[in-house]
């Protein structure tokens, strides 16, 4: 018979470990050798097997004493899987072994009725409606708790009963070699009960599909892509099971005039020359209505008037953002006799640079 190996080398701990490091430890060896991640490895169990004996000794203080002490034999009689293995191990670890791996080392309650599908529903706002909030009127089809048979599944004067398989846990618990393992029991689907006489209407499934009438409200300053959830308002689950939940994720529809930029928003305002030399009051268009802004006296394209509070809605916060206006210049694409004159002048005053006259019309007939 091959002699066993030290715990501590098993785990790949020192003897100075802290229960903390055992527990990372055996963890880590769990996800990495647990039977059903290695289907047909014989190794690979044996390994899971080793390591839960070992963290089985280690991390009980008497038990380790006696093994730091004596060995092996301080702890033979009741060490773990080939003798009397103490399964608080796999109740320390539930949340290891029964989320990964679908199944409870030992004990388990009822796994209740399933619960139903969430619903998504699409839906489109305007911008505004983004700005400043909006109760939403929506129809949605979803299914709903059967009105014949209350949801029960069973046809009206009688009644489910009690799954005679797995006793109404709705889970059948096997041993698969040294672990004992739980499955959704395969006579009632997990659900824990029989329905002998099924609803006619709906088929024993206890739900119908159909429409239902919502008013949400949207937030101000919701942004496209986000999700809205209203809990309870999705498929109702199979025999009278808890329902689903609604999710409405939302698109926000571009506005022709303005644009977003986070809370704030901004609108291009493009002015005469002249207006940005000398200033000037001018009116611009809001989601609050018309609003007056003064110019300032040379004020260059690309510059900025904030508006504080006109902006979108702040979620989850109180206030508004801005409302940007950024200022941009006019430049005559065709621009009258008189006007070129002035512009000469101006151009001859400032020294700055321009096509001579009749050189482009030149051009033009040169090139055509």
């Amino acid at each position: 018979m091959a002699e066993k190996r030290d715990y501590y080398e098993i785990l790949g701990v020192g003897r100075d470990a802290t229960n903390g490091d055992l527990k990372s430890a055996y963890r880590r060896l769990a996800l990495k050798h647990h039977p059903d991640r290695n289907s047909g490895d014989l190794s690979a169990a044996e390994k899971f097997k080793e390591a839960s004996e070992a963290y089985a000794v280690l991390s009980d203080p008497e038990k380790r004493a006696r093994y730091d002490r004596f060995g092996h034999a301080g702890v033979a009689g009741g060490s773990g899987f080939g003798q009397a293995f103490d399964p608080s191990v796999f109740g320390e670890f539930s949340d290891l072994f029964e989320n990964l791996f679908g199944f409870s080392g030992f004990g388990g309650g009822p796994q209740g009725r399933p619960v139903g599908s969430d619903v998504v529903y699409r839906m489109e706002v305007s911008f505004r409606d983004a700005v400043f909030g909006v109760e939403a009127p929506l129809v949605i089809s979803r299914l709903s708790p059967c009105e014949t048979c209350s949801g029960s599944g069973a046809e009206p004067g009688t009644r489910p009963r009690t799954c005679p398989a797995c006793g109404g846990r709705g889970r059948q618990r096997f041993s698969q070699g040294f672990l004992m393992v739980t499955r959704p029991c395969s006579t009632c689907s997990g659900e824990g009960r029989v329905v002998d006489k099924p609803c006619r209407e709906c088929r024993g499934e206890g739900r119908r599909r159909g429409t239902r009438q919502l008013t949400i409200r949207i937030p101000p300053g919701i942004e496209n892509g986000s999700r809205l959830r209203i809990a309870g308002e999705g498929d109702a689950g199979p025999s009278g099971g808890q329902a689903g939940d609604l999710y409405v994720v939302l698109t926000v529809a571009e506005d022709e005039m303005f644009e977003r930029e986070g809370e704030d928003i901004v609108v291009r305002l493009d002015l005469p020359f002249p207006t940005l030399v000398l200033g000037g009051e001018v009116t611009v268009p809001t989601l609050d209505g018309e609003e007056k802004i003064t110019i300032s006296r040379g004020t260059k394209a690309g510059a900025e008037v904030r508006l504080h509070g006109r902006g979108f809605g702040r979620l989850a916060r109180r206030g508004r953002g801005d409302f940007v206006v950024r200022i941009g210049v006019i430049v005559p694409e065709s621009p009258s006799q008189a006007e070129t004159e002035l512009l000469r002048r101006y151009a001859e005053l400032v020294g700055a640079p321009v096509a001579a006259r009749g050189v482009l019309s030149k051009a033009k007939k040169i090139f055509s």
